[in-house]
């Protein structure tokens, strides 16, 4: 605990620690059937329910502190939407309680529907990776200051190693004014092409709007509706589309810009992007995206996923997921359409989304058979955060059809413990919650700042008497219960703490 933080710029948290909340959210949040279906049975899973506990713990605290107005974060595996929470509301200024049904922008995670799109006519045979783009749209003329180069190809815009800037030949991210489809085929003599095709990787969204441009030459369907005709549609998608109707724009949440140093935010109005949709127009919900996730966990191509019909085969799926372009410091790579990085050991597949005001995350744990997703209405929050905690802790156990997660704990808690179940807070306002983790008793200790990694402000205690418990460094931690059995104090070495909401 960081006792040298002045107390008096803090305030006590508010929040329940809620063991059963997995089944408790979709009354809470007024989800769908569908999702209310698969949390009741996440309550019967008692490892999961507590691993949900110690992330709601922790989830909580990262909103409360740092102002961030709501987020909605869900993990996926094979077999579905294994979990979900929604936290916060859609304005800070009074808005509704949000849902993992609610409809968030998600930026450039539009760019994976795009790259699934071109994939599809791959497969089809309308067209080629290694296609010059020029092939599929005669006016894509820039000027080449590499003439012994390649020429661009379908497969640099998927991997963003064409070689483009960033961005076309606009202050559009700076007006909110973005070139229509005329006004950018007119703007490709003045586009920069600032390396060589295929050395070097630079993200670029002026590739990714050229490649839904090659979507609809190819298709003779706009981009947005072959979008919706033959990925979205399919998976049952019904509230994800890249042209939202004037209603879909008035429901979006409040869309807030970062917070200032006296705690204000602003907000930011919804602007149209244009002929760049295809990198970062589509409106999407968590449920939606855990259909798609689903598609991407897809191990066997023969049969169907859970999230509706198979629209790209298995060998596709992993030939977009796998490592194209590797980075020169082997810190990352490209897949087609994806980032591909390893963290802990592990190998992720994943894209974010940013967009005025609204953040997306979506990453997926192919060798675990799982995903995570986070949607957050605030510029300055970080929905990579939320989606990878939930991986750890969450997706640690959720029962699987590859057989992770075990469904239990390794060990029984003891049916007493219960009564030490709770928040605890001294007289300056620092609190420490009790609960049962992995069939054990467990301190969460609030930090101020939180601690990124929620197991780095647990506790794992040990029974050693009666009402008494021992911290792994032998410290005593010990639970006063008046004559009715309740909790009157929790000693932690000789300091104490008071139930939450005890007269002090």
């Amino acid at each position: 605990m960081h006792r040298n933080r002045p107390v008096s710029s803090l305030r006590p948290w508010t929040r329940r620690l809620v063991l059963a909340l997995v089944a408790a959210a979709a009354l809470e949040t007024g989800i769908s059937s569908a999702l209310a279906a698969a949390e009741s049975s996440a309550s019967t899973n008692s490892r999961l329910a507590e691993a949900a506990a110690l992330y709601d713990i922790w989830a909580r605290e990262q909103l409360d502190y740092n102002g961030v107005p709501g987020v909605v974060v869900g993990v996926v595996s094979r077999d579905g939407l294994a979990w979900a929470k929604a936290y916060g509301t859609s304005d800070l200024a009074g808005g509704v309680p949000l849902t993992p049904a609610t409809r968030f922008r998600i930026g450039s995670v539009s760019k994976v529907f795009t790259a699934t799109a071109i994939l599809q006519l791959r497969d089809a045979g309308k067209l080629r990776l290694d296609d010059p783009v020029v092939k599929h749209l005669p006016w894509f003329k820039v000027p080449n200051p590499f003439p012994n180069a390649p020429p661009i190809t379908i497969e640099h815009l998927l991997t963003h190693t064409s070689g483009l800037s960033r961005e076309a030949p606009f202050a559009a991210w700076t007006t909110h004014e973005f070139p229509t489809r005329e006004e950018l085929r007119a703007a490709m003599p003045l586009v920069t092409v600032i390396s060589p095709p295929g050395k070097t990787y630079r993200y670029s969204n002026l590739g990714v709007a050229l490649l839904g441009e090659v979507v609809a030459a190819v298709s003779g369907e706009s981009w947005a509706g072959y979008v919706r005709q033959h990925i979205t549609e399919p998976l049952g998608m019904t509230s994800t589309t890249g042209a939202p109707t004037a209603a879909e724009i008035a429901a979006l949440p409040r869309q807030h810009r970062r917070k200032q140093p006296d705690g204000s935010r602003g907000t930011l109005y919804y602007y149209d992007t244009g002929a760049i949709a295809p990198a970062a127009a589509v409106v999407s919900t968590l449920e939606d995206l855990a259909r798609f996730a689903v598609l991407q966990l897809t191990a066997d191509p023969a049969g169907p996923p859970a999230g509706g019909a198979q629209v790209l085969s298995g060998p596709t799926l992993a030939e977009m997921h796998r490592p194209h372009f590797v980075n020169t410091g082997w810190t990352g790579a490209r897949g087609l359409g994806w980032g591909v990085s390893r963290r802990n050991g592990h190998t992720y597949v994943s894209h974010g989304g940013w967009i005025g005001g609204h953040r997306a995350d979506l990453v997926l744990d192919p060798d675990r058979g799982l995903a995570a997703i986070a949607l957050t209405n605030a510029d300055d929050a970080s929905p990579g955060l939320f989606a990878r905690e939930a991986l750890e802790v969450i997706g640690s156990a959720v029962p699987t059809s590859a057989g992770v997660g075990p469904s239990t704990p390794k060990v029984s808690p003891d049916p007493g413990w219960k009564r030490y179940v709770g928040t605890y807070t001294d007289p300056w306002d620092w609190e420490i919650e009790v609960l049962v983790l992995d069939g054990g008793l467990a301190l969460y200790e609030h930090g101020y700042p939180p601690e990124a990694d929620a197991e780095d402000a647990v506790s794992r205690l040990t029974p050693s008497g009666e009402h008494t418990f021992k911290l792994s460094d032998g410290e005593t931690v010990r639970f006063e219960l008046d004559a009715a059995g309740r909790v009157t104090r929790m000693y932690r070495r000789s300091d104490y703490y008071l139930p939450r909401g005890a007269a002090r």
